[in-house]
């Protein structure tokens, strides 16, 4: 496997988790381990950071690892 091909794969290993990610959580009600709670509005990729949520009506946005709880469903 050349390397285009195998960065290409890993590109759409990482897109493909990060929809089943944002399909799972976005719209869902979740508790972060720093009591802040709410929906989560957006989930989105920081090259920096990894997986973030955004929640409705909380300024700023929080590592995916952060949250406590989510609503089950």
């Amino acid at each position: 496997m050349s390397s285009t091909v195998a960065v290409q794969t890993r590109a759409l290993v990482i897109l493909r988790e990060y929809e089943q990610a944002r399909a799972k959580l976005q719209g869902k009600a979740v508790i972060l381990t720093n009591g802040i709670a709410g929906t989560v509005d957006k989930v989105h990729l920081d090259k920096l950071h990894g997986l973030r949520v955004s929640l409705e009506g909380h300024e700023g946005d929080w590592p995916v690892s952060t949250l406590r709880l989510a609503e089950e469903k």
